[in-house]
């Protein structure tokens, strides 16, 4: 989806106020938001790494049930 932002300049303004219009615009639109938040999105983990950290949390489960069950873990 791209946003297009379109000044013109009227006739008395000068180029300062101009570009301090365009920078407002810019960011009330929120186009730098979505890019900087885009920035570090992660990408989707693989079936491997998935099926790992699954098997990882059953084991840490496993566990602190087996130490309920001893009566050391709350």
């Amino acid at each position: 989806m791209a946003i297009v932002i379109e000044l013109k300049k009227n006739g008395t303004e000068n180029s300062a106020s101009l570009i301090r219009r365009f920078s407002r615009r810019v960011q009330e639109s929120g186009i730098i938001q979505r890019v900087k938040g885009k920035r570090y999105e992660d990408r989707p983990q693989s079936k491997l790494a998935q099926k790992a950290s699954a098997l990882k949390r059953i084991g840490r489960r496993r566990e602190i049930e087996r130490l309920k069950k001893l009566g050391k873990a709350i």
